[in-house]
């Protein structure tokens, strides 16, 4: 196995599955950083801020500072803030997701005559109100554009449960108002490995960075489509059946993290 200079590491079905550290994941972590590696964590899961998951890493027993954890709801704020510093957003999401908006300066609003983005985010509150409110924005007084934090369709638990995600409620409303998705600012765009590598502080040469997940769709392919190497580690969602129908294939595969090591 190659050694990088730069590690962006997936966090659900990679360092953990639920509450549980994945065997050989903090080993792994610590001996890349004593090594000199940086390393930075990248998540598609918009129900946690940053600081909340450096606190989860730390007390699963991988030291993390809030600045290494870059995450959807990262990227959406810092997207609105630049490209849309006025518009009016309304958010199906969860708190910590409205939090981490306001925080940004977004200006949040549930007036349907006023919403100018209807952001979709995964959401174990959602209700017909807020469906209604999507709808009256995008179809009826048809202003509104329609974005998302993420992609994905599901998030893996222990023992090889999930729970559904974003593209459910991407799903609902593009059925009920024909309005197509816009734009998604979590992986697999590559925004999201930029922002994670000008964290680390310095210009870094892509041929010494990599991406390390469980997810074909959307780790794999955001490390691609940035011109990074990417491991898919077989821990999680992707196995090596998926590996034979999809278009998106990885630099290398490892059973576990710590094949990284070599």
């Amino acid at each position: 196995m190659k050694n990088y200079q730069t590690y962006l590491f997936d966090l659900d079905g990679t360092i953990y599955l639920g509450d549980q550290l994945l065997p050989g994941a903090a080993r792994t972590i610590a001996a890349l950083k004593d090594a000199g590696a940086a390393v930075r964590y990248v998540t598609n899961n918009p129900t946690r801020l940053a600081q909340d998951y450096a606190a989860k890493l730390t007390a699963l027993g991988v030291p993390t500072q809030p600045d290494e954890v870059i995450t959807s709801v990262t990227a959406t704020t810092m997207w609105l803030r630049e490209n849309h510093p006025t518009a009016a957003v309304y958010p199906i999401g969860e708190p910590p997701l409205i939090e981490a908006l306001r925080q940004g300066g977004v200006r949040l609003s549930s007036d349907p005559a006023e919403i100018d983005l209807v952001l979709a985010s995964f959401d174990r509150t959602f209700t017909y109100e807020k469906l209604q409110i999507a709808f009256d924005a995008l179809w009826f007084h048809k202003r509104a554009i329609l974005v998302a934090t993420n992609p994905d369709k599901f998030c893996p638990y222990p023992g090889g449960r999930g729970e559904p995600d974003a593209a459910a409620i991407i799903a609902a409303i593009e059925a009920s108002t024909g309005v197509g998705l816009s734009r998604t600012f979590g992986k697999p765009s590559p925004d999201l490995a930029q922002l994670a590598l000008a964290s680390v502080g310095k210009e870094r040469d892509l041929r010494q960075c990599v991406v390390v997940g469980d997810r074909l769709a959307t780790d794999i392919a955001m490390g691609i489509d940035a011109g990074m190497d990417a491991v898919l580690v077989l821990t999680g969602d992707s196995s090596r059946d998926d590996l034979r129908s999809c278009p998106v294939q990885p630099t290398d595969v490892i059973e576990a993290l710590p094949e990284l090591l070599g």
